[in-house]
């Protein structure tokens, strides 16, 4: 029997090659989201406890240097904040980003994927043919030989 050859084995390859890059690409994309978001959450839980400092030294004896000192920091944290939101929306468009071209990626080997299945189906079926035609002949030449 034959052995089947996809006539676009390379430009397969290659559509793998770039799916798996993509998927790279968007773990990356990912990784990088999440670590925005827990600096995020670590500026969120520090102005909470500059908050709650600010309330301990308003409701112990009145400092004034301290409190101004955790005013500055409650508006520092709240500066960190709206800079990592930045951060935090600049890392989902990248992730964002990121999925769509692993999902193009996806489709374009799966489409690929498909022509091969085809190619395959139809070699099976020319085979399946010439394997007929060929039985065809053998028995047509033992009962004429006879």
């Amino acid at each position: 029997m034959a052995v089947f050859k996809y006539k676009m084995q390379s430009i397969l390859e290659v559509k793998e090659k770039v799916e798996t890059q993509a998927k790279q690409d968007f773990a990356a994309a990912q990784l990088k989201l999440n670590e925005e978001l827990n600096h995020l959450e670590e500026i969120r839980k520090r102005r909470e406890e500059y908050v709650a400092e600010g309330i301990r030294l308003r409701n112990t004896d009145i400092d004034i240097v301290a409190i101004n000192e955790n005013k500055r920091a409650v508006e520092l944290m709240d500066e960190f904040e709206k800079q990592q939101l930045l951060q935090v929306n600049v890392a989902q468009k990248e992730v964002d980003a990121a999925s769509y071209k692993m999902m193009e990626a996806r489709a374009q080997t799966k489409t690929y994927e498909k022509l091969k299945e085809k190619a395959f189906d139809e070699f099976v079926a020319e085979e399946n043919h010439k394997e007929g035609k060929e039985i065809d002949e053998l028995n047509s030449f033992r009962f004429t030989g006879n």
